[in-house]
This record gives structure tokens, C-alpha cells and sequence, in this order.
């Protein structure tokens, strides 16, 4: 009856079997048999031999794809990010048979997936199972979820209470939805009408915005077109957009990576691919634009005047609420006449889906933080700091989905695994920042560290690498530092303010009551690793801590390279913060001069700045000489590379040289970059003007640095005296 009613409305409905693993399994081959779906997908172990069978770690394999029937078996472990995914695959009038333990004591039970958010230093024992807690209560009191166990079996409830739904099927020969026709007419519009001009589309689940790229290019070959390029955090994101492409082109020819019909052809690259090897394109479609890098995406908007971005707002690989945030107001800045087109009416399943709004529920897809207009007097002598237990969240799910919502803004890679992270991660603590009751602002925490003697031998010889101890174990098996493992540190996995009342001093505040709450703890050290930002790196240094570590190449989930900042709280931290930053200061000029040569200046400037450094009052007589002849002569730029690069460094360390002079020091003297690269970056006419730019920083640095005598000698050479060597007296004449 559940199943009639869900394809009378076409809707979908969940059907929860709570019982033992027999008993569900058995109870799921039965429903499974009599509903005969041609499309049945189990997820999990103990699947009958005639139904399609995945593992969670291969539900996103079936994005963009239908079902008619989905089980999943939670008894083989609950992963949110599958769920939530696998959830999205079926369509209306179709049900989701999930099979739990007994809803009261699922969270006691052993969980194969709770081992992901577990670190070294703690078991399972130690996983309190609030996230499973919070599943289970809401189960069992949605309206629309049915519940069968062993004792209800016989009288389950089969009737959802709600009017029947009149369905009229949009009638269309490509399209399915009045929404999918628009956004099809937007993009074709992006490549018809004036340049950099960038649509973007937003959707939920379901809406067919993939599906809407491929009919548009489709469309677009068909009328000759002939160079399209898509690309999306993943090369199987593309399958759905290229499978409406072949169903439209009769005749063409597919690849994974393309397809082809006669001379058009579309192909799918990845983004960083599509920067450093810009192509020129007729058109490039970016599908779930929230779960790429924001600075990637700027990069393509640059390289692509003709460009669309599609996201999903609530979504399982990124979320397209950060993406309005951070991406909006760039394109708002950058190309103002830029359009939005919103994909509401569902394709695959009716309006008001009972499934969809509770996976929402369950995986907090609904979160957002508190409204503007409520917190728009905060600032730092109007808020309260607190450090809360984490069962409060479970207790409160107001707090939960306003703390939620602010990661999920702060952070484009937020995902459903998260909210488990957060109510159950072992070594995490939580700090809120709340004005008038409200949560805005907010920083995880993990401790780190402690490790035994022979443990910290171990990670410093590069043989173990413990799980979870993020700064412990760079600092010992990248720095090398052997006792670092051995210290207790209080790493800042995340930090978020509420995006209305940022620049007010509130994150400097949230970081000062870390350090304290640390101190108090008995920490050696604060620290925290993020991928770089001239922003985050000025924001943390105004924190007062302090970068030992820069990685040599980019992270894959923000394309930024990741650096580690310190703050020392006891006696044996400031000691190890010493070392690591003599260390740094030492290792980062060779970097930038080898593995770092394209990192870019405007992140090498602020992590140069306060490095500790050579002074120039070190260099010897002859190489101010060399300084003076290069600077205030005709002195080649090789032959006084050695008193350059000296006075250079500390000029960059003590933010002397700033902006585009700042630039060519990095480019040209640290990074060794070729003269024709550094012309362009600086917009200078080429190599001789370049030296020439160079010579005149220079002398401005000398006259800063050298003393009197110097000083007079660079005066005498500027001045066209050339009495300025002394006499040679050859031996043997008076």
C-alpha cells in the first residue's frame, strides 16, 4: 500500500525495517521480491544475486543515474555522504527500504563507518554515537517515515494521511520541466549573446541542471559549434550531461572524456588542466561549481569569456550555500552583468517529496546560520564566548543546524560526514562565540600530540603516521623536529564568523579564548594548517601566531598550498616554535628558488614577512661594493646576486618593499624566474627595463640599509666621481 501511494503521488517515501541483521535482510528480500522494481540498487552486504549491489564508497559512481528501489543496509555501516548521495538516485513513486538495528539502540551498535572519523589514541569505545542518536529520534517521529519492526510487522502503518496529487507532465520533446527549457535557453543565450557575460544555475537535487548542460550542448553542436569544454570536480560528474549529449546527436561517437558528432566535439577536462593549459572553447560548462575551489573558479572566468556554472545548493561533494557567498560577489565585482537562473520544480520525483525534506532533516542540509538582521549590533563587548559539551548539539537542534550553517557558509567543502565528525569526533571540542543567544561564530578544536618516547621516534623516522594528529606529525616527520610528537597541541581545524558581522575583531577574540582555554589545559602550543590566502595568512599572524611550514604543492580539496601556523603556550613549546621557525626561515628562500618557483608572490610576500633572515649588517665590504656597482652603475645583476639576495630578503621580511616592487624581488630574486616572465608580471617593457626597475629598488634599499661610509661611496658613483678606488702603490716605485 506505502508503495501504491508513493506512485499515486509520485512521491518517495522511506520504509525503515529496525530489527537484528537477519531479520532485516529478510524482510528486505521479501519487500524487494514483491514490489518486482527493474531497477533495484542495494547498498551493502547480503544482497540477493539479482539486484545491482554497491558499497558506500561507490554510491558516488551513481550520481546522475535512477533507481526504482533503493535498500541500504546501515547494518554494514552508515555512511551520511552515501546516503545522502544514493538518496538523490531515486525517483518518484519509488521507496527507500533502510535497514537499521533497533532505533533505540542503533547508536550501541557496531558501525564499520564510524571508523572515519576516529584518531589515533582512541577505539570505537570512545565513539559516543550521538550522530546515529539524533538519525534514530528523528525517524521515529517524522509523520511521513514508516517503521517496521519484529513486533509491528503485522500493524504497520501503510497510509500517508496527505490529499492526492494531481501530476501534469511537462510535454516537451527535450525538456522535462518549464525551468530545465529556461536555463537551456540561458546557456545557449552565453554563447550567442555578448562575452563575459556568465550564467549561473542553481538547483537542488533532481532539477536536471546536468541534464540541462547536455541538451544545451547538443543543441549547440547540432548548429556547429564545434569546440565545448565541461569540467566538474570529477570526471564521473560529466555522465549525465554527456548522456543527454549522445542521446540527442544520433550518430556520435563517445569516449568518458568526450563526445564527438561529425566536426563538434565536447570534452571534459579537469580544472586545473583547463588553467595551465587554457584552450580556446566556444564554450565552458562548469557542473557542481561548489564543490571546485573558489580560486579556481575565478581563474577560469578569467581564461573563458563565454562561461557557465552549475551547482546544487544542497549538495553531497560541496555546498552551493558557501558557493553564494565566497563566488557571488566576486562575479558581482568582476563581470556585473552576470545571470542567475533557479531550477525549482523537481524532475525526478513531484513537489513537496516526503524523502527529500527528510534527508534534509537527518543530514542538516537544511542548516543556516542565524538571520542578519538578528545579529547585526554584535561585536566583541557584546558577545559571550562558550565552550560547550558536544551532547548539547544533540540536545538542541537550533544550536546544531546555526553552527552547522556557519561552517557550511565558511567552508565550500562541508559535507554531511562532518556533522557525524562534529557530534562524535573523539578528540574534538567546540568553541562558540553567541550575541543575544545566538551563534555566531565558532572554531572546532582537536588536541594533538602526547605520544610516548618511542612512539615519536617512530613518526619522526617517517614508519608511523598516526591518524588525526595532523600538526604533531609534521612537525616531527616534515620539520624534523624529533620531541615534537611528544608535546600536547590544540590544532584549529575550523573557524567561521557569521558572514554579516566579519572585520569586527570577533575572530581575533574566538582565538585569544582558544590560546587561553589552552593554556589552561596544559598545551605546549596552538596551531592550525589551511590552505594559504594572503587573508587567512594576515588574519592568523594578527592572532599572533606564526608560520613554521608551507607544503610544496597544492591541497586537492582548495587548490591553495597548505601552511601551518604556531603559537607557543608553555616552556617546551617556545622552544620547539624556535626551532621550527629557524627552520622555516632557512628552508623557504631555497623553496621559493626550486619547488616553490610559481608560487605566487602575493602568498610568498606575507609568509616572507617577519621571517627571520640574514640582516645585511652581515655582508662584507666587498659585497656592498657589488651592491653600489649594480645599483648605481652599470654592474652586471649576476655578478652581485650574493649582496642582492641578502639585502633583499630582509627588505621583504621587514615589509619595506610592498606591492609591485615586492613582486619583482620575489620573482626574479627568489623564485629565479626568467627576465620575460617578471617583465609581464610587473607590466614592464621587457628584460631591460626590468634591470632598470631593479637598479633603482635596489639603490633605494642600500641607502636604507648601509652605513655612512657606504653610503658616501654610492653618492660619489651617482654623482659621476670617479674617484672612488684607491690608488694601487705597485712595489718597487716611490
Amino acid at each position: 500500500m506505502l508503495h501504491a501511494e508513493a506512485r499515486q503521488r509520485r512521491h518517495r517515501f522511506l520504509l525503515v525495517m529496525a530489527g537484528d541483521a537477519a531479520w532485516c535482510i529478510t524482510q528486505a528480500r521479501v519487500a524487494e521480491h514483491q514490489l518486482n522494481s527493474s531497477d533495484s540498487l542495494w547498498i551493502g552486504e547480503a544482497a540477493p544475486e539479482t539486484i545491482t549491489t554497491l558499497s558506500n564508497e561507490q554510491a558516488l559512481s551513481k550520481l546522475g543515474q535512477e533507481c526504482g528501489l533503493l535498500i541500504y543496509n546501515a547494518h554494514s555501516g552508515f555512511d551520511p555522504d552515501a546516503f545522502g548521495a544514493l538518496s538523490g538516485t531515486l525517483r518518484g513513486g519509488g521507496l527507500l527500504l533502510l535497514l537499521t538495528p533497533p532505533l533505540a539502540q542503533w547508536y550501541t551498535q557496531p558501525d564499520p563507518q564510524a571508523e572515519r572519523i576516529l584518531v589515533a589514541g582512541y577505539d570505537t569505545a570512545d565513539l559516543q554515537g550521538r550522530f546515529l542518536q539524533r538519525i534514530a529520534q528523528i525517524l521515529e517521529h517524522d509523520p511521513d517515515t514508516v517503521v517496521v519492526t519484529p513486533d509491528t510487522e503485522s500493524s504497520a502503518p501503510v497510509h500517508i494521511h496527505t490529499p492526492p496529487l494531481q501530476h501534469h507532465p511537462y510535454t516537451h520533446p527535450e525538456c522535462r520541466t518549464r525551468d530545465q527549457l529556461k536555463a537551456v535557453e540561458g546557456i545557449i543565450h552565453v554563447v550567442k549573446g555578448h562575452r563575459k557575460r556568465p550564467l549561473v544555475l542553481t538547483s537542488d537535487r533532481g532539477r536536471g541542471k546536468s541534464s540541462a548542460l547536455g541538451i544545451a550542448a547538443a543543441r549547440l553542436m547540432g548548429e556547429g559549434y564545434e569546440n565545448i569544454l565541461v569540467t566538474a570536480p570529477r570526471q564521473g560528474a560529466v555522465a549525465a550531461l554527456f548522456e543527454q549529449v549522445i542521446n540527442l546527436l544520433p550518430g556520435a561517437k563517445s569516449t568518458a572524456t568526450s563526445v564527438q558528432s561529425g566536426e563538434a566535439c565536447i570534452a571534459y577536462h579537469a580544472a586545473d588542466h583547463l588553467l595551465s593549459n587554457p584552450q580556446s572553447a566556444d564554450l565552458l560548462l562548469v557542473d557542481e561549481a561548489a564543490a571546485i575551489p573558489t580560486n579556481l573558479l575565478k581563474g577560469l572566468l578569467v581564461h573563458y569569456p563565454r562561461i557557465v556554472f552549475a551547482t546544487t545548493v544542497h549538495g553531497y561533494e560541496g555546498t552551493g550555500l558557501g558557493f553564494n557567498i565566497r563566488f557571488k560577489g566576486h562575479l558581482d565585482r568582476t563581470t556585473p552583468q552576470w545571470r542567475e537562473i533557479t531550477l525549482s520544480e523537481p524532475i525526478r520525483w513531484s513537489r513537496d517529496d516526503p524523502l527529500e525534506r527528510l534527508v534534509f532533516r537527518l543530514l542538516a542540509l537544511d542548516a543556516s546560520p542565524a538571520a542578519d538582521t538578528e545579529i547585526a549590533g554584535a561585536d566583541p563587548q557584546q558577545v559571550s564566548v562558550e565552550f560547550p559539551d558536544q551532547q548539547q548539539f544533540l540536545e538542541s537542534e537550533r544550536d546544531l543546524k546555526q553552527l552547522f550553517g556557519l561552517l557550511v557558509i565558511a567552508h565550500y567543502r562541508t559535507t554531511p560526514l562532518d556533522l557525524r565528525h562534529l557530534l562524535d569526533g573523539p578528540n574534538l571540542s567546540i568553541v562558540l562565540v553567541r550575541h543575544c543567544g545566538l551563534i555566531v561564530g565558532v572554531a572546532l578544536l582537536a588536541a594533538e600530540g602526547g605520544f610516548s618516547k618511542e612512539m615519536a621516534e617512530q613518526i619522526w623516522l617517517g614508519r608511523r603516521r598516526p591518524r588525526g594528529h595532523l600538526l604533531a606529525q609534521s612537525l616531527s616527520a616534515h620539520l624534523g623536529l624529533p620531541a615534537a610528537a611528544r608535546l600536547k597541541g590544540m590544532r584549529v581545524i575550523r573557524i567561521a564568523i557569521h558572514p554579516a558581522i566579519q572585520h569586527r575583531g570577533l575572530g581575533k577574540l574566538l582565538v585569544e579564548s582558544v590560546r587561553q582555554k589552552a593554556e589552561k589545559s596544559g598545551f605546549d602550543y596552538l596551531g592550525t594548517s589551511f590552505g594559504a590566502t594572503p587573508e587567512l595568512i594576515r588574519f592568523w599572524r594578527r592572532c599572533g601566531l606564526q608560520t613554521v611550514r608551507i607544503g610544496l604543492r597544492a591541497g586537492t580539496s582548495s587548490s591553495h598550498q597548505s601552511v601551518m601556523f604556531l603559537l607557543p603556550i608553555s616552556t617546551y613549546g617556545t622552544q620547539m616554535v624556535i626551532e621550527a621557525r629557524q627552520r622555516f626561515a632557512r628552508q623557504l628562500p631555497a623553496l621559493l628558488g626550486d619547488g616553490l618557483n610559481r608560487l605566487s608572490s602575493s602568498l610568498a610576500a606575507p609568509l616572507l614577512e617577519d621571517m627571520e633572515h640574514p640582516t645585511p649588517a652581515t655582508l662584507e665590504h666587498q659585497d656592498w661594493l657589488d651592491l653600489i656597482a649594480f645599483a648605481f652603475a652599470q654592474r652586471g645583476y649576476e655578478l652581485s646576486l650574493h649582496g642582492i639576495e641578502t639585502i633583499a630578503l630582509a627588505a621583504l621580511a621587514e615589509g619595506i618593499v610592498t606591492g609591485a616592487d615586492a613582486k619583482l624581488l620575489i620573482k626574479r630574486v627568489l623564485q629565479k624566474q626568467p627576465w620575460g616572465v617578471c617583465a609581464s608580471a610587473c607590466e614592464l617593457a621587457g628584460r631591460g627595463a626590468v634591470v632598470t626597475h631593479m637598479r633603482h629598488l635596489i639603490a633605494r634599499l642600500v641607502r636604507h640599509y648601509a652605513d655612512g661610509e657606504i653610503l658616501a661611496l654610492a653618492d660619489n658613483i651617482q654623482a659621476g666621481n670617479s674617484e672612488v678606488i684607491p690608488d694601487l702603490k705597485r712595489p718597487g716605485k716611490p
